[in-house]
């Protein structure tokens, strides 16, 4: 019986250890996988960062042009070897180009909470015929409870910045901040579109023109467009702007105004505190736009409009992808001379040693018209005119220093007018594939009359010591670009 009774229970205890190793086999659940979920509170493109109330969008864009008749891409052939009209400026400069921007938002008690960030990776022709590769941040900024913190669009530009209805970077005749500013700027909104919005913006990177120090005037920089040397002081202020919109399904319209600090540094041709210096002076200008949508020539057919006046603060007008000097060559009937020259200088302000900063004023205007053929094709037309004048002081000091270099009748005069006029076409055989062209038309009507000499040599641009007489020059660039979006 006992022998009965230890079989039984060895039995038991063998069946419950194989049961035991059987369970043990058995598949344990795996957790649940969090899917990426489409986040629709925002539009098209976002998604939920799994694990977080936080939706993301990446997006960007792959580009591919050459322009023609220029070393930029893509302004005009203004000054440098580009100006030049010689062996030494392209005629052609390639470039291709991937952007990448990812936007996050999150809902809040105090509204949305949104982050921003938008660089490109360039590749493009040089000045000299070899390409080089370039990293640009174009936008990084935080919005929170109507606040805008970082690098963004300035708050002085129409939604369409340097872009009326074109491709060309060079327009004059408004803001335009396209790769952004830093800024602190806050933005309220009162209902059926209308907003209105406080900033103060950095000055240093795109908003400060030249500040010429006539002291430091060479004969070798007057005939490239340089008044003098570089007198700006460092960064004291940032530019105050402020803005009021209406935007509305008819389209917007929009005033800007923006306060700008010319902060000097020192007086003659060395810096020295001992040497004093001129007091800040504050510049100023005023911006209107508007934009009219749901016109009679066609679906989606738009005319973008503005037109400003600066004083002091030229870069609101002569935008940061226009130059700041300007020498144009081309050919003369001037008995005597070598070639012809326009050269300008843009600035915001001019002192000589002892002076006080003289103000340079300007006006200007751009605008666009596109219209829109088909879903697949659109051309658009545009244009811009921009003056400039130095102040009666401002120009006696350029003139002190010009006037030696002009030949005897020649008259001196620095101010200056500019037209642009363009056409591009666009094709766009499937969604977010875009082929077009872009051919832009430059006047520029300087001021001074007679002829100027060089009295050495322009190794940058190949140019002799010689007699150039100055005259009105034009020039005209075409771009053909390539342009994927995702």
């Amino acid at each position: 019986m006992k022998m009965v009774k230890s079989l039984i229970l060895g039995s038991a205890a063998g069946l419950l250890a194989m049961s035991g190793a059987q369970a043990a086999d058995l598949p344990v659940k795996a957790k649940a996988v969090e899917y990426v979920r489409i986040c629709s509170l925002y539009g098209a493109g976002f998604y939920y960062i799994p694990g977080t109330d936080t939706c993301i969008k990446l997006g960007g864009y792959l580009r591919v042009e050459t322009a023609l008749g220029t070393n930029s891409v893509f302004g005009g052939a203004y000054n440098g070897v580009a100006g030049a009209h010689n062996r030494l400026s392209n005629y052609y400069t390639s470039r291709s180009r991937e952007d990448l921007n990812i936007d996050t938002r999150t809902a809040t008690e105090y509204g949305v909470l949104r982050t921003f960030f938008d660089a490109t990776f360039s590749w493009t022709t040089s000045t000299d015929g070899i390409a080089g590769g370039t990293l640009g941040v174009y936008y990084a900024f935080i919005q929170f409870a109507g606040f805008t913190m970082g690098k963004a669009i300035s708050q002085f530009d129409a939604p369409w910045t340097n872009y009326p209805g074109n491709n060309f970077d060079g327009l004059v005749g408004g803001g335009g901040t396209v790769t952004g500013v830093n800024q602190f700027s806050y933005t309220a909104q009162f209902g059926n579109g209308v907003s209105a919005t406080i900033s103060a913006q950095d000055q240093a990177a795109y908003y400060t023109s030249n500040v010429f120090n006539t002291a430091g005037a060479t004969a070798a920089g007057i005939v490239t467009g340089a008044y003098g040397s570089n007198g700006l002081g460092g960064a004291w202020a940032p530019d105050i702007v402020g803005q009021v919109r209406v935007d509305q399904a008819w389209g917007l319209a929009q005033l800007s105004v923006a306060a700008h600090d010319n902060h000097a540094s020192y007086y003659g041709t060395t810096l020295n505190e001992l040497n004093g210096h001129p007091d800040d002076k504050w510049g100023w200008a005023v911006q209107g736009a508007l934009s009219i949508k749901n016109l009679p020539t066609g679906a989606g057919d738009t005319i973008n409009l503005q037109a400003v006046y600066t004083d002091g603060a030229t870069r609101y007008n002569f935008q940061s992808l226009v130059p700041s000097t300007f020498a144009m060559y081309g050919g003369t009937g001037l008995p005597g001379a070598y070639q012809s020259l326009a050269l300008a200088g843009v600035a915001d302000t001019v002192f000589g040693t002892g002076t006080s900063q003289s103000s340079v004023t300007t006006w200007g205007f751009r605008g666009g018209f596109t219209h829109n053929w088909d879903p697949y094709w659109n051309t658009a037309i545009y244009g811009a005119y921009a003056q400039l004048k130095y102040s009666g002081a401002g120009s006696a000091l350029v003139c002190a220093q010009v006037t030696p270099l002009l030949t005897a009748g020649s008259t001196c005069n620095p101010d200056f007018n500019i037209g642009q006029i363009g056409l591009i076409t666009r094709w766009t055989p499937v969604k977010n594939l875009t082929f077009s062209a872009d051919v832009t038309y430059t006047m520029f009507d300087q001021k001074y009359t007679g002829a100027i000499v060089a009295l050495a040599p322009l190794a940058a641009v190949a140019k002799p010591a010689a007699t150039y007489e100055l005259k009105d020059q034009n020039t005209v660039s075409l771009l053909l670009r390539a342009q994927r979006n995702w």
